[in-house]
Formats: C-alpha cells, sequence, structure tokens
C-alpha cells in the first residue's frame, strides 16, 4: 500500500468590507459544498469559520488571526476563494505570510448590477487581486471564471490539490543513494549540491557494502517475514526459473532497504543495480524496485539522482495514490510510427500489470507489460546549473512482444517528443504514470526553481 499524507489547504474566503456579507456567506458556502466532495482522502480543508464573521476575511483585524491559525495548522497551500469583489490588502497581507501555493478563483456572477442593488463583481475584483499578487511576487494559480458546479471548476480545483502535491513533496526531500553510478553511465551524472541548491534536497549515502552484507546475512537465517515475503512472490507470480536462495535475497533485500531508507526518512531512492548486486550476491534488486514502487517508495535504476527526483514529482501528480514506473526510451515501435517502447529489465510495479498476461520471475527480473490506459511520461534534468522539466501524455498502445518488464507508449506526435528529449538536457531515463498529467506538472514548474520545456520548443530535426 502507499503511504499517502494528506495535503493541509487553507482556504480563504473574501469579501468586500462593503458588500453585503450575507450575500457573501452564501457563495462561500456554495463552494465548501462543491470542494468537501473532491478528493477528501487526498486534502484536509482548514477554514476560517471560527476566527471570521461568518467564516469570510474582510477586516484589518482578521489579518493576524487567520495567519496565526494557518500557521498554527501547518498549511501547504491556500485557495483564494472570492466571495464577491475582494479586499486585496486583506487577501495579499495573508497569502504573503506564507509564499505556498496559491489558488485564485471566485464564481461567475449571475447577473450584472441592477438599480438600487449592488452586485458582486466578483471577476472585477479577480482582475484587482491579480495585479497586487505579482506585484508582491506571489506566484498563484487560476481556475477560469465559471460557475461553482461546473466541470471546469471541479477539474481545476483538483489539479491545483496535484500541483501542489508536488511542491510539498519537494521540500525537505531527502534521496537514499545505494551505491554509485555504473561507469559507463555518464548520462546520470548528477550534483548533490546542486540539488540542495535548488530545491533543499539532501542526497543520503546509504553503504551498498552493509545492504548486500546484512541481506546475505538475513536470508540465510531462520526470519518468519523472509518466509513471508517468499511465499508472496510465489503467490503472485510464476517463480519456477528461481532457486530457493535467491527469493530468500530478494525477499530480505527488500527487508534491509526498506528499514535503512527508514531510518534516514528517505522518500524515494537510487541504486546501483546491474552493476553490483548480481556479483555480489547472485540476484538483481528489479524485484524490491518492483516491490518498493507499489508502496510508494521509487527507486531509480543505475543510481539516477535525478531520475528519483522525477519519480517524485510522478507520485505527487497522482496525489500519491498510485505506483510509479521508471523506464527506459528504448526503441520505435516498428509498426507503429508514433509509438516507443518503455521498457526495464524488470522494476515495474507488480500493481501496474496486465492482468491478462503471465507475471512471472526469471533472474531476478520481473516479465510483464503493463495495463492499457492514458500514461503520462516525464523527466526532470539538469545542465549548467538549471533544472529542466519535461512531460508527455499518450496511452498504451499494442506493440510486439518482449522480455522484462514493459509497456508500449503511443503519442500523438512521437518525432516531437524525441527531439524534445534529444535537444533538452534529458537522457534515456522517464518516470511514468497512468493518468493524464502534464498541465498539473508543466503548473508546478511555475513554482519551482527549474524550467518548464514544452514538447515541441526546439528546431526541428534535419
Amino acid at each position: 500500500m502507499l503511504q499517502k499524507n494528506k495535503l493541509r489547504l487553507g482556504v480563504l474566503p473574501i469579501k468586500r468590507s462593503y458588500l453585503s456579507l450575507d450575500v457573501a456567506a452564501v457563495e462561500k458556502d456554495r463552494m465548501f459544498s462543491v470542494i468537501r466532495a473532491i478528493k477528501p482522502e487526498a486534502v484536509t480543508l482548514v477554514d476560517i469559520e471560527d476566527i471570521c464573521n461568518r467564516g469570510v476575511a474582510y477586516r484589518q483585524e482578521d489579518i493576524k488571526a487567520v495567519v496565526e491559525k494557518f500557521k498554527k495548522e501547518e498549511i501547504e497551500a491556500i485557495f483564494l476563494m472570492h466571495c464577491d469583489f475582494g479586499e486585496e490588502e486583506i487577501a495579499v497581507k495573508i497569502v504573503r505570510s506564507f509564499r505556498l501555493p496559491l489558488l485564485l478563483w471566485g464564481p461567475r456572477d449571475q447577473r450584472p448590477n441592477k438599480p438600487g442593488a449592488y452586485g458582486r463583481d466578483t471577476q472585477c475584483g479577480i482582475f484587482a487581486n491579480s495585479k497586487v499578487l505579482l506585484r508582491n511576487n506571489i506566484t498563484f494559480s487560476y481556475i477560469y471564471n465559471v460557475d461553482t458546479d461546473s466541470v471546469e471548476f471541479r477539474d481545476g480545483y483538483e489539479n491545483f490539490l496535484r500541483t501542489a502535491m508536488i511542491v510539498r513533496d519537494l521540500k525537505d526531500l531527502r534521496i537514499a543513494q545505494i551505491g554509485q553510478r555504473p561507469r559507463q553511465f555518464m548520462s546520470v551524472i548528477a550534483s548533490e549540491g546542486a540539488l540542495m541548491e535548488s530545491f533543499g534536497i539532501e542526497v543520503v549515502p546509504i553503504s551498498a557494502y552493509e545492504i548486500i552484507t546484512q541481506t546475505i546475512s538475513l536470508a540465510d537465517s531462520d526470519d518468519a517475514q523472509v518466509a513471508e515475503e517468499v511465499r508472496k512472490l510465489k503467490d503472485k507470480m510464476d517463480c519456477s526459473g528461481m532457486e530457493e536462495v535467491q527469493l530468500r535475497r530478494i525477499a530480505a533485500l527488500k527487508k534491509i532497504v526498506l528499514a535503512r531508507m527508514e531510518e534516514n526518512g528517505c522518500r524515494a531512492g537510487a541504486i546501483e543495480c546491474w552493476s553490483l548486486f548480481p556479483a555480489a550476491m547472485g540476484i538483481p534488486p528489479c524485484m524490491i524496485i518492483s516491490e518498493l514502487a507499489d508502496m510508494g517508495l521509487p527507486l531509480a535504476c543505475e543510481a539516477d539522482l535525478n531520475g528519483a527526483l522525477t519519480s517524485v514529482i510522478a507520485q505527487a501528480a497522482g496525489l500519491n495514490e498510485q505506483a510509479v514506473f521508471f523506464a527506459d526510451l528504448t526503441i520505435r515501435n516498428p509498426e507503429n510510427d508514433n509509438s516507443e517502447l518503455l521498457w526495464h529489465c524488470g522494476p515495474f510495479p507488480y500493481s501496474l500489470r496486465e492482468e491478462v498476461c503471465r507475471a512471472r520471475m526469471v533472474d531476478g527480473q520481473a516479465t510483464w507489460q503493463l495495463k492499457k490506459g492514458d500514461i503520462t511520461i516525464l523527466r526532470c534534468d539538469d545542465l549548467a546549473g538549471s533544472y529542466y522539466l519535461t512531460a508527455a501524455e499518450g496511452s498504451a498502445v499494442e506493440g510486439p512482444e518482449t522480455t522484462g518488464s514493459y509497456v508500449w507508449f503511443g503519442a500523438k506526435d512521437w518525432k516531437t517528443l524525441e527531439e524534445t528529449f534529444v535537444y533538452g538536457p534529458y537522457i534515456h531515463h522517464v518516470a511514468g504514470i497512468y493518468g493524464n498529467y502534464a498541465r498539473v506538472i508543466e503548473e508546478a514548474a511555475r513554482y519551482l526553481p527549474l524550467k518548464w520545456d514544452k514538447p515541441g520548443g526546439y528546431p526541428k530535426s534535419l
């Protein structure tokens, strides 16, 4: 099961001081009735009902009270909810105390002003507030001025939750580095210092020697948990081609790596795989990469630190509700010009497999095809002191059978994506997640110290 921590969203309804509080409160209640039903399992709403009149901020004394409550509640994002024109001064003085992902929005007014009856002028106030936010260097997200009950609002609000989750999950991130990159893989060179300086991400070196020696010792013992893990592996897939000692070492390796990551507070990792573990203990770590991915702890192959960072972004875009897979971009489909093989030698999560295909383990590596569905692939990488991020949407399509764990990725225009990866500072490694999240990932890039690369932004190849 994936480990999930709910996003803590501070909801800040605002109104103009001289406009009707009764009308504003009705609009606030309408909006809350909608957002309470959107992803309640992924977000905790922090309101201001207990500190502001009718739960709406519009007075000077509301500023201090709201800031104090939001800080006490340790909010991780803010929804600036216009109930009418709003008060720019109240809003900006509250949100600039946090510098968190911010959603600016207000519902579409149902009618214009009438003689003797001043309306809400919600959209007018949004234009005013956006200028003040920009002047204060506050980054914000926005949903088009639509009605509260519209699909556009629901989709935009959920997308903001995903955006905020990405930003939240990169904060204070610790990545386990197990071993070193393979000598031949110059492409995965990354800087611990740059990750720290740019994102505040800490790389935690974990001795591969200690993990290997502890794994062998545990596998040779009578540990009941190791025996249970072996039983689970046999229940899930065909292990007839594996020796019992290999299965025990896989089970023990999972337990040891999981313990080291938990001890060091790491939510992702990068591991030296085929270049070390087979020679040292007779099996690669592919299966434990698969198993830990299903627990929400992605491990990037070939000690790819930037790949681990990319995997965290992908998983957060999915609100940590599903596993992500870490793949090579390998070959174009010989039967489909707009399809690419996403492949690796066996680390894809079991939960994402195509149920009708035969799941088996060969030489410690998973062999199965992933399921059909929409897929987003992405990559975050660095060059010359700057970080870049790109993402593209497609779907799983039919293609020739192959070895290892794989899926054929069908894109609208593969040539454009290929050029983006070649001209951009990217390599052959990508994180993949089921669903369409390119827009969410692009929006998250606005809050992060990196540059968004929209596929197709490079010169066409000759």
